[in-house]
């Protein structure tokens, strides 16, 4: 192995990093083709930065390994199988493993593909800084991402000695959060960090907005200021991106630490699921609406709507509800398009092709 391949060695090995018994099984096959596994720390174009049980390595990314998908293009969190080094060269990327979870929000470009923010994660925190005003429509999408990746989310509200009024945040954000731990935490006073260490299991990745507290957190969590920090501004408590990129670093007491960016914006991508299982109450009694495709708008018999006259659900939440549904729909909607004109673009190609190939044959004759 050349030095200039493979970067320092680390006293981690993969296990540190969430390697098990499953990966081993997946794996099995690769090991056999003589490829290394590896899991992905960081990826940029064209290359990534992996963690293997000799250290870490740079890999080369082939321009195949997304097929044109973003959703499928590796990034952190993936498991992946590399092929060793050859003189003078870097390991290559031969493969990944699929994923067991997948964080997805939709992309921020003009592009109506998703963009995979992490992989193979078990839990997703949630973050709600309780120095700045509570914004239950963007806890509940950042939920409703959460739930749809297959991890486990819990929310953690941070800044907590920040905070005028503890027990009234901590009810309403517990409204919006239906089966998740919601659990309060402040990194000046130290307060809810054990209890929040025991709930975290496997891969974690911290979710919110800037200036919620994550990078703070997770340095509380990793036992060191791993994390850059920055101050947020008095005015609208929003802070500076201070994390640029995606990063993993195994924690003290076992698990893996996710350090995304603080996200501008959080889209969602493909939702459904997840929205229906942040807002399980209103699933549940739509069940005993009178119309089954009922909107929940001002039909008759509407189950939904005479919980919310009832004042059982508030109307903050149904209006979320709708909103992010409509999101969903149109955000799926952009997808089909986007499928509909490539399998255009490609019909075209082919026609385009034949007709050149006939027109060939003609000035033969």
């Amino acid at each position: 192995m050349s030095q200039s391949s493979w970067h320092h060695a680390q006293p981690y090995s993969l296990a540190d990093y969430g390697w098990d018994e499953a990966c081993e099984h997946a794996f099995a096959p690769h090991r056999a083709a003589g490829l290394i596994p590896a899991r992905i720390v960081r990826a940029e174009r064209g290359s990534c930065e992996a963690v293997t049980d000799a250290g870490i390595v740079r890999a080369e990314i082939p321009g195949t390994a997304d097929h044109g998908d973003p959703l499928s293009a590796p990034c952190t969190g993936d498991w992946a199988a590399l092929r060793p080094v050859t003189t003078g060269r870097a390991p290559v990327l031969h493969a990944m493993l699929e994923r067991r979870t997948a964080l997805v929000r939709s992309s921020s470009s003009r592009t109506s593909h998703g963009q995979v923010l992490a992989a193979n994660v078990d839990t997703v925190v949630v973050t709600v800084s309780l120095a700045a005003p509570l914004k239950h429509g963007r806890t509940e999408r950042m939920l409703a991402l959460a739930w749809e990746s297959g991890a486990q989310p819990v929310v953690v509200l941070t800044k907590a000695d920040a905070c005028a009024d503890l027990p009234s945040a901590e009810e309403q954000v517990s409204g919006v959060a239906a089966g998740v731990d919601v659990l309060v935490t402040s990194a000046v006073t130290g307060q809810g960090l054990d209890t929040l260490t025991a709930v975290l299991n496997g891969t974690i990745v911290l979710l919110g907005p800037s200036g919620a507290g994550k990078s703070t957190l997770g340095n509380r969590l990793l036992g060191e200021d791993r994390l850059a920090t920055g101050a947020v501004r008095e005015v609208d408590g929003k802070g500076r991106h201070t994390t640029s990129w995606r990063e993993l670093l195994p924690l003290p007491g076992g698990g893996v630490l996710l350090d995304t960016p603080g996200l501008r914006a959080i889209g969602l991508h493909d939702a459904q699921s997840g929205l229906e299982q942040t807002f399980a109450e209103i699933e549940h009694l739509a069940q005993a609406c009178r119309f089954t495709d009922c909107a929940h708008v001002n039909e008759p018999g509407c189950a939904v709507l005479a919980a919310v006259e009832a004042g059982e659900i508030p109307q903050r939440r149904l209006d979320s509800y709708h909103r992010l549904l409509r999101e969903n729909a149109y955000s799926a909607s952009r997808t089909d398009s986007r499928l509909r004109a490539d399998r255009e673009a490609t019909r075209k190609d082919i026609t385009r092709h034949l007709r050149a190939t006939y027109q060939f044959r003609e000035h033969r004759q």
